[in-house]
């Protein structure tokens, strides 16, 4: 195989034996070299772990590589677990983080770590587990971490080679393979000048038709329209009906494509899925994460067989997913980080991007970002299009469910390990002591509330370190015996409550008495144990439990049938899926917990079994497809 010059400089020093990070821009071919890692290893029968920071990534890598090399693949994601025992084996950042901590005998039969899209470490939510899994990671594993362009890339290889003594190899490469060029949509005009936006007199508002027309003429389809709305992805999508992108073949083809795969994944009689079909005959569609998970995947393999040639979808999907197009299409320039509404960050656009101009199909990419002066400035256009991608920056934020196992480990000279932290390697003075006051607070309040005693971890505590992220709550309910005197029903509402988190101003359905009996009792916990937290000044605080998933729940659990138990909630289809299935991860998580009793792991398996089942089966759709 021919490689560019950063993949074969990357190969070169994996093959002398070093951990490398590579820093490239979207699309560039960073893949080739995990590929190249899994290839060697399986030659000189290593065992390799990928980690991805998506499931949906994860599912789409173990697809990849299970065509390239057959049974050596296993995955591992916590709603799914097939041939785990493989020499390969892909699984969420997550899973690896934790068994890194409970069972780290588990890895000693790999010799490496592919961390994609490792600049995930800058995830306010989740970047802490990448920050962990990098931190107390075994010795003997070597490290490939693939990541999106960023400029610190010489800090962030740099503190690896302090904590763990060896040596990183740095590979940088900036061009892409197929250059991009900028368009602004602005006052109805599209120009490809930056500075042309001055001179635009403001009176006439952006068309999305006067903009397809445009790039109907450039003959820039396949096309990715990306927007920070799901509604706004489907009202976009039907504005284009009255397009049709298709010649009478073309129709016959996608749309018999379409039907096998309905017919496939059980869709033949999904609302949804019948809805979209108008759309798809036109090669038009939409794609976000409320929809159906089996029903995205539909659309995804649409998408690569060229014939849907403008698919209008949220952010996600730019996310390792290798979907490449000819043009791309950004709704606006702002969206939410948290609860605030500010420019795109570089990064997060070049990720979106990035997936315009397909490698050794076209020779350059069309990027259109539609712009209305009153809401963005100029300035701000061009710092998103021409200014620096952010540096990586520690998202530090230990769970009780860590500290409990480094106590576990290492007692009260856990403190010790923060210095070894990239939130101590990048802090000034004053941030680094109020990081290690969280984690003392955080191991004061775990003593206070009876996770440990006498320097020991109580079975409380044995409990909160096997549930990640939901500890605190979780564990209440099993040391107040309450899970043991729940039924499958009790126990399903309970941990949907857990994870739920609804969106603002979301309804809250009619509760049956049972319902509320658990609601009442949750809530008196959960003050508890926000108090503590107030008290030792403990940030973010405790998710509160969430019932607007109970009556779905229960239906569930009653076996009624997918379609008739979302007339209780107005959570997105796929959002319930989505809570279903990491239901499912937290009871799986309480079954392994050793310290649990005989009758709760019965209850736990049978709870686990009845809603792992038909579209919430995510293992079904792999077992399905390998």
């Amino acid at each position: 195989m021919l490689y560019d010059r950063f993949q074969e400089e990357a190969i070169n020093y994996i093959n002398e034996g070093y951990s490398v990070i590579v820093s490239a821009p979207t699309g560039s071919g960073k893949t080739a070299i995990a590929e190249h890692v899994i290839l060697s290893s399986l030659q000189n029968k290593v065992g390799v772990i990928y980690t991805a920071p998506l499931k949906a990534l994860s599912n789409q890598k173990f697809r990849d590589f299970q065509n390239q090399f057959k049974d050596n693949i296993g995955i591992l994601t916590g709603d799914v677990s097939l041939n785990a025992e493989a020499p390969v084996l892909i699984m969420t950042t997550e899973i690896f983080r934790n068994k890194i901590l409970d069972e780290p005998e588990s890895l000693k039969k790999y010799s490496w770590i592919i961390f994609d899209e490792i600049h995930y470490i800058d995830n306010p939510e989740r970047g802490t587990v990448w920050e962990e899994s990098l931190l107390f990671m075994p010795e003997h594993l070597n490290i490939l971490g693939l990541s999106a362009t960023i400029p610190n890339i010489k800090e962030f290889g740099a503190w690896i080679e302090s904590i763990h003594k060896k040596t990183v190899k740095i590979v940088v490469e900036e061009k892409r393979p197929v250059p991009l060029h900028f368009f602004l949509q602005a006052q109805n005009q599209v120009i490809d000048k930056i500075d042309d936006l001055k001179r635009l007199r403001y009176t006439k508002p952006n068309k999305i038709s006067a903009l397809i027309d445009y790039i109907c003429r450039k003959d820039g389809f396949p096309c990715i329209y990306f927007v920070f709305g799901r509604k706004r992805a489907e009202d976009l999508a039907w504005e284009m009906y009255t397009y049709n992108f298709l010649n009478s073949g073309e129709q016959a083809q996608i749309m018999s494509l379409y039907e096998s795969l309905c017919r496939r994944y059980h869709l033949k009689h999904e609302r949804t899925a019948s809805r979209l079909a108008p759309l798809i005959k036109r090669g038009i569609a939409y794609h976000h994460a409320g929809m159906l998970p089996t029903l995205k995947e539909v659309i995804e393999r649409l998408f690569t067989s060229r014939l849907l040639k403008l698919i209008f979808t949220t952010e996600t999907f730019a996310l390792g997913i290798n979907m490449p197009s000819r043009s791309v299409i950004f709704d606006e320039l702002k969206k939410f980080y948290g609860r605030y509404l500010r420019i795109l960050k570089v990064r997060d656009f070049y990720q979106m991007a990035g997936r315009a101009g397909r490698r050794a199909l076209d020779k350059e990419g069309f990027v259109f970002c539609r712009v209305n002066p009153r809401r963005v400035k100029y300035e701000d256009v061009k710092q998103v299009i021409y200014g620096k991608p952010e540096e990586v920056k520690s998202q530090l934020n230990n769970s009780y469910a860590t500290i409990l196992n480094l106590y576990e480990k290492y007692k009260d000279s856990l403190f010790d390990i923060y210095p070894k932290s990239l939130h101590y390697f990048q802090s000034r003075k004053q941030e680094q002591k109020e990081a290690l006051r969280l984690m003392e607070m955080k191991l004061r309040l775990l003593k206070e509330s009876g996770f440990i005693e006498n320097g020991t971890l109580t079975s409380k505590g044995m409990f909160g370190k096997s549930v990640y992220g939901y500890e605190l709550i979780l564990s209440e309910f099993y040391a107040q015996n309450i899970l043991e005197q729940l039924d499958e029903s009790g126990l399903g509402v309970i941990v949907a409550a857990t994870v739920f988190e609804p969106r603002k101003n979301q309804h809250l359905t009619h509760l049956s008495k049972n319902s509320r009996k658990i609601k009442d009792i949750c809530e008196n916990i959960y003050g508890q144990i926000k108090r503590k937290e107030i008290k030792y000044r403990i940030y973010p605080l405790t998710k509160p439990c969430a019932f607007h998933l109970s009556s779905s729940m229960e239906a569930w659990l009653r076996r009624t049938n997918f379609q008739d138990i979302l007339k209780f909630t107005d959570t997105d289809e796929g959002e319930v899926v989505r809570y279903f299935r990491m239901s499912v991860q937290i009871l799986r998580e309480m079954n392994d917990v050793k310290i649990s009793s005989h009758i709760l792991r019965e209850k736990i398996n049978e709870c686990i079994r009845v809603i792992n089942r038909d579209v919430v089966d995510a293992e079904k759709q792999l077992r399905e497809e390998s």
